[in-house]
């Protein structure tokens, strides 16, 4: 039997991960919270609590930030950058030594299945690959004074970042803001969604054995009101980067702006797929099903909206609806079509803004109830459904059900899709299906998005900077502007 298949087994037979972390990780090690508080970690597919880790308040936030600065003052801002480089190159490579262990407990966490949570580790890999290749290409200008002057730039990191980690994405969205950070000279604490601490927490520890210096990485856990708002407020940390709700988001930038703190937000969407009568069908048909029902349909980027030409919107729906109905439901181990959704209170979120629809006299496609694993009873399961037109100003045009919920919108044509698109107050991303190039391009330069995919919905990687508009959000993630939101820029002016 693989190992792989061993862990998977052992899940079954015990209902846990066996020694997954319980404390913090603070000065390169793990330790308990001042308090001794600890809280459950529930598994979505069973409904049930599964294990259970450290709950922080602002005393363990202190500490950890207090640690992440003597680290940043005394090692990690002045190593060589190639150095950096080495040590996330290995952590790259242990987290790929020891994907199928992140992966479960990623499953058992936070829901998703299998695959998605494999494919999420070596997502994070890549993020720690790709940025250990950026560390010694940090590099400033000159400028154009004239004879008798010197002028330069340099890029100097921030300091103290603090990274508040969402549960829909709990080992990507740390790896992608993790990784530029330490590339960049700076230190780290994060604090991870309370529904999905362990992988953050694993990460550390990996960082550690690849040779990261104690307290350049610090996690801390336990709830947004005990340990996150204290982070985001604390007076030392540089920079906050912050992914979750517009609404939370909000309360971070007013919690920031008291010291001045510069922000990174993503505050989600309510992403249109633009469908054109023109596409390549099979891969519109497939792209649309990916953007809505992957990850149960809990992704900020998340293709929520089609918005489809009328002449082909009946045929196209019709099929849709069919793939939608053979999607198979259950327990993320199990690896089926689709996982469950992350709590009962967000299943009940996700029903609420179904029922409110039927109300209103929505017509239901297919789906629009919650359920649970077929084969067990048990679990936070909603139907992937499919709702059919609706008017621009309805609430399912306008506000993130952040679930397996896709809303229709028929267009006329692409200008009149271009409209529909750009009517929200989200600004995440977008997709676009056509055959014809120059219209794909017209409108990409013309949506009000932050990422625009063309014939591939999640197309691209961490190479691409990602990040919202309006309410989405502002500032980026990955690529190298990823790297720069962690550095800020000195200039020097001399007279020789």
């Amino acid at each position: 039997m693989s190992a792989h298949s061993e862990l998977v087994a052992q899940v079954r037979r015990t209902g846990t991960l066996l020694d997954l972390p319980s404390g913090f990780y603070l000065d390169g090690g793990f330790q308990p919270a001042a308090s001794g508080r600890v809280m459950e970690s529930l598994d979505p597919g069973r409904g049930a609590a599964f294990a259970s880790f450290a709950r922080g308040d602002a005393g363990d936030v202190a500490t950890a930030v207090a640690s992440a600065r003597h680290a940043f003052e005394t090692v990690w801002r002045d190593m060589a950058p190639a150095e950096r480089g080495r040590i996330l190159a290995r952590a790259a490579q242990l987290i790929l030594a020891e994907a199928d262990r992140l992966a479960i407990a990623e499953c058992l966490d936070s829901g998703k299945t299998l695959n998605e949570a494999e494919g999420d580790v070596r997502g994070a890999a890549r993020a720690f690959e790709y940025y250990a290749g950026a560390c010694d290409k940090l590099e400033g200008k000159t400028f154009p004074l004239g004879a008798g002057y010197l002028g330069y730039s340099l890029h100097e990191p921030v300091g103290v970042t603090a990274h508040v980690i969402p549960w829909n994405y709990p080992i990507s969205t740390a790896a992608r803001g993790l990784a530029p950070a330490l590339a960049a000279g700076c230190t780290v604490v994060a604090k991870p969604a309370e529904q999905t601490p362990f992988t953050a927490l694993m990460l550390a520890d990996i960082l550690t054995r690849a040779g990261l210096p104690a307290g350049v990485c610090n996690v801390v856990t336990g709830t947004g009101s005990e340990a996150g708002a204290p982070l985001v407020a604390h007076p030392d940390v540089a920079h906050v980067t912050f992914t979750g709700s517009v609404a939370t988001g909000q309360q971070v930038m007013r919690s920031a702006a008291d010291h001045v703190t510069r922000l990174v937000l993503e505050l989600g969407g309510k992403s249109p797929v633009i469908v054109l009568a023109d596409c390549d069908r099979e891969a519109a048909l497939s792209g649309v099903m990916g953007a809505i029902f992957e990850n149960a349909g809990q992704i900020c980027s998340a293709g929520s909206r089609l918005v489809i030409e009328r002449s082909i919107a009946d045929g196209f729906l019709e099929e849709l609806v069919a793939r939608a109905r053979r999607l198979s439901l259950g327990h993320g181990l199990r690896n089926p079509d689709m996982g469950p959704v992350s709590s009962a209170e967000h299943l009940a979120k996700i029903a609420g803004f179904v029922e409110r629809a039927k109300a209103r006299g929505a017509e239901i496609l297919t789906g629009g109830a919650a359920t649970t694993d077929p084969e067990t009873g048990q679990g936070w399961f909603f139907e992937p459904t499919i709702v059919a037109d609706r008017p621009a100003g309805d609430e399912l045009v306008q506000e993130e059900v952040f679930g397996p919920v896709l809303t229709v919108q028929i267009a006329d044509d692409a200008e009149h899709a271009l409209e529909l698109a750009n009517g929200t107050a989200f600004g995440l991303v977008a997709g676009i299906y056509t055959r014809d190039h120059g219209t794909a391009h017209r409108l990409a330069r013309r949506l009000d998005a932050g990422q625009v995919f063309i014939n591939e919905y999640f197309a691209g990687g961490i190479e691409v900077p990602f990040g919202g508009t309006k309410l989405s959000g502002f500032g980026r993630e990955k690529g190298l502007e990823g790297l720069l939101s962690y550095c800020r820029t000195k200039s020097v002016a001399a007279k020789l």
